[in-house]
């Protein structure tokens, strides 16, 4: 029975030791300067206001190590490039 409820929880950890690698990590506001290990872009997303601001952007990247990460940044929303 003891062989058994541990060969259970070793498997269950296995299973879960790739997921834990891939956990994301908290948004984190972008400040000029700051070093970024993007290996690779999941998404990239921003609010659709109907007149041109400065609006909260949202990258989605995954570092080297294989940690899915956020961060925010501010930018001119893209409708300020068909208005004067």
């Amino acid at each position: 029975m003891n062989t058994r409820l541990l060969l259970s929880a070793a498997v269950l950890a296995a299973a879960l030791i790739p997921a834990m690698a891939l956990a994301q990590t908290p948004d984190v506001p972008y400040s000029y300067g700051m070093k970024l290990d993007v290996a690779k872009v999941i998404s990239m997303t921003e609010p659709t206001p109907k007149r041109c601001k400065v609006v909260t952007a949202e990258m989605t990247y995954q570092d080297s190590a294989g940690q899915i990460k956020t961060v925010n940044y501010q930018k001119l929303d893209s409708v300020c490039e068909t208005q004067n």
